[in-house]
């Protein structure tokens, strides 16, 4: 992060609305002096939660990046991402669906691809799968499942398989940085995404009704993973 840019970005939103320091700091439930310290490049010296807080109040969202060897961090955070689907794939398969990865649509304006999109012939359901190797930005994911659900009966006449339910899932890697994200945000999973591991697993094997949930998997592969040996007594 560009910790003087930060600061002059606060600076020039709150100025915009008219507000001093104060009255942001009181509007976020921080003191005058942590927005000052903020904008005078010091914004390390406090949470990441207190510096969302700041952003949210203002209207705005602050994004973290990691940078590291140019593209190398995306070539990682692609081939984890590419596991997961791999993954999900060969668990939806084994449940019977037929399941197709990275399907591209274009209706007018509405254009993009869904990681997964299944379809279950004897249920006659439809599942839109979206899979995120890192901790997503909750709104944006949430919102984009939601355009890719609303357009998937079309996606699906369009492949000639007959409309039915429209179900939803969340891949995300199985890890103690996720489920703390999950942790965080509970109220709204909980509402937007309710269903967890073992029920989903128990749905894909036997898909009963609508599906909106989450599910953690590891992005090991087999081929990759190491073999434990017992140790003897």
């Amino acid at each position: 992060m560009d910790l003087v840019r930060f600061g002059l970005s606060i600076r020039a939103l709150h100025r915009r609305r008219g507000w001093t320091q104060a009255q942001l700091g009181e509007r976020g439930g921080l003191s005058r002096s942590s927005i000052s310290r903020v904008e005078r490049g010091e914004a390390d010296r406090l949470s990441v939660r207190s510096l969302t807080r700041i952003t949210d109040t203002l209207g705005a969202r602050m994004q973290l990046r990691v940078l590291w060897q140019g593209e190398e961090l995306d070539r990682l955070l692609d081939g984890e991402h590419a596991r997961l689907v791999e993954a999900i794939v060969r668990r939806l398969v084994a449940g019977g669906w037929g399941a197709f990865p990275e399907v591209t649509f274009r209706h007018g304006p509405e254009r993009g691809s869904i990681d997964v999109l299944a379809w279950h012939p004897a249920a006659r359901q439809i599942l839109v799968v979206e899979v995120k190797s890192v901790v997503p930005d909750i709104q944006a994911t949430l919102s984009g499942l939601d355009r890719k659900v609303r357009l998937a009966p079309t996606i699906a006449r369009d492949r000639g398989w007959p409309t039915g339910p429209v179900s939803r899932l969340l891949v995300l890697p199985e890890n103690r940085t996720a489920r703390r994200r999950l942790t965080a945000f509970a109220a709204t999973f909980d509402r937007a995404l309710p269903t967890r591991n073992v029920l989903v697993r128990k749905w894909i094997a036997e898909p009963n009704g609508s599906l909106a949930g989450v599910l953690f998997l590891s992005a090991v592969t087999q081929a990759g993973a190491r073999h434990r040996i017992r140790a003897g007594r």
